[in-house]
């Protein structure tokens, strides 16, 4: 599979002052989590990939496409989704996405086919000859994702898809986030400050600060290997109890009489240690449990604790 991004040394400067700083990584998820504070550089990161932002230094490829060199052959591969409205007044939901879909170098006839197809997926079809003026927020929203994907893109970015959106809304959006990225015929990039939303929906997450790569993570390779720790305190005879959480499959290590550290497998949940507990007569009399999260990861980011240079 061809990288969704490659940043080679990427640096960009604007009147002189770096906004992005000698960013350097390969990312090939199907979907791509941007984050980071505002001011990390995320936006920067975002228009530099469409050339809006020449590269000061270093470089970026798209698909393998270098920014500098091919940039209008990665606009014809993107679908972009940006975070403001981007309608023009006046215009119709089919007329609107009909003509982004011929902007992206479909011909007309196509381009109208598609249109409405894209629009009835995402439903909106019984308002598509409305003045997109008069959606409502969320129904804006589907209309720039309309644009995005008519023209069926290979890389689609997102900037703040669910913003705004009601519950309703939100998560009518990520259930059609994830139906693009699991076709695999589109990699996705989404920025999003609910972290929520980037862990429902990316396999990748790229953490931006002070316009520096501070963090990447694989979320599934986290998933796999992602242990749960358990600390405990109990009273009673803790043998039989002990010796039955070690068939389990649970590593253990015993501070004191009364004070144990253990690591679960996945297929051990902690009311398993209850239940055993009740069976050999030990009082469990503390449980402290923990399974690092998204927002773990992302607050170690921010802390200068989980990162790299």
């Amino acid at each position: 599979m061809i990288p969704a991004i490659e940043l080679d040394n990427l640096s960009v400067f604007f009147n002189g002052r770096p906004i992005l700083k000698d960013l350097n990584g390969t990312f090939s998820g199907r979907a791509i989590g941007l984050l980071g504070p505002n001011g990390a550089g995320k936006s920067t990161l975002i228009q530099t990939l469409l050339g809006f932002h020449p590269p000061t230094k270093g470089t970026a490829r798209v698909l393998g496409m270098d920014v500098q060199t091919q940039i209008r052959d990665i606009r014809h591969t993107i679908g972009y989704m940006p975070e403001n409205d981007s309608y023009i007044t006046g215009m119709t939901g089919i007329r609107l996405v009909r003509m982004m879909a011929e902007l992206s170098g479909l011909p007309p006839a196509d381009a109208l086919e598609r249109a409405h197809e894209t629009l009835f997926r995402l439903g909106l079809g019984e308002a598509r000859y409305r003045d997109v003026g008069t959606y409502s927020l969320g129904m804006k929203q589907m209309a720039k994702l309309a644009v995005a994907i008519v023209h069926g893109p290979k890389m689609l970015i997102l900037d703040e898809p669910t913003n705004g959106l009601d519950a309703h809304g939100r998560k009518r959006m990520l259930e059609l986030i994830r139906e693009i990225r699991d076709s695999h015929d589109t990699q996705i990039i989404l920025c999003s400050h609910l972290l929520r939303d980037v862990e429902d929906c990316c396999d990748e997450v790229m953490i931006l600060k002070d316009g520096k790569l501070v963090t990447y993570c694989n979320l599934e390779a986290e998933r796999r290997t992602n242990r749960k720790f358990i600390q405990m305190e109990t009273r009673g005879e803790t043998g039989p109890f002990l010796s039955h959480v070690e068939q389990l499959g649970c590593e253990l290590a015993v501070n004191g009489n009364r004070k144990l550290k253990m690591i679960l497998p996945e297929t051990v949940e902690v009311r398993d240690l209850y239940r055993i507990a009740s069976e050999t007569g030990v009082q469990i009399r503390r449980l402290d449990y923990k399974r690092d999260s998204l927002q773990d990861i992302f607050l170690k980011a921010m802390e200068g604790t989980n990162g790299r240079p």
